[in-house]
């Protein structure tokens, strides 16, 4: 049976039209969730590359200074115990030092960890993709940095004979490079800021 009170008709109408403006509300809601997520979209593509950059910074970072930390340990500790003191690569050839380093007290001059070295410290592989290499006097690998026990960068197996030169670190555009003098003083460096940072030659 139909209303025929006016009230009743106005609210029966009022009824019919909220379904239409709910759905006419939704719609403007949606459309507008799709433009948010179009900008986002839009702005998110573009801080991609620096997002890239900021952690190809970080990443070098870390490792750079997790290894000139290495080094002053290494130094450090030969002072310390009067004896030679070697950071090497730690995997069995001793030339990636992407795949981490080794700090020990190399007591039979070989420039590797060995049954009777003690290993002082360990550290893992590095990010992917960061490449590290080393050009120093003693130029045929396996690559290490030795310390004597007066804290001058040396061979492993002569406390006399100097061993110094540049640990170089990369990845993408990004490159740091470590220096080690003839007294076995290492510094830190960025290519793009420092004068007299050059990398290793590869």
């Amino acid at each position: 049976m139909r209303p025929t009170d006016p009230d009743q008709l106005g609210r029966a109408a009022r009824q019919r039209r909220r379904p239409a403006l709910l759905a006419l509300s939704a719609a403007f809601t949606l459309v507008e969730a799709l433009i948010a997520l179009a900008v986002a979209g839009v702005l998110l593509g573009a801080a991609v590359p620096d997002l890239r950059a900021f952690a190809a910074r970080q990443q070098i970072r870390a490792a750079a200074t997790d290894l000139l930390a290495a080094l002053h340990l290494a130094r450090a500790q030969a002072l310390g115990r009067g004896e030679i003191v070697v950071v090497a690569p730690g995997e069995a050839r001793g030339i990636a030092w992407e795949r981490g380093w080794v700090v020990f007290a190399d007591r039979d001059g070989d420039g590797r960890p060995g049954a009777g070295d003690e290993v002082l410290f360990r550290h893992g592989p590095v990010a992917d993709g960061l490449r590290i290499w080393a050009r120093l006097s003693a130029a045929a690998p396996p690559w290490y940095v030795a310390y004597n026990s007066a804290g001058r960068s040396c061979r492993a197996g002569n406390a006399s004979a100097a061993n110094w030169g540049t640990l170089s670190l990369r990845t993408g555009d990004e490159a740091r490079n470590i220096k080690i003098n003839m007294l076995g003083r290492a510094r830190l460096c960025d290519p793009t800021r420092d004068s007299g940072c050059e990398a290793a030659a590869e």
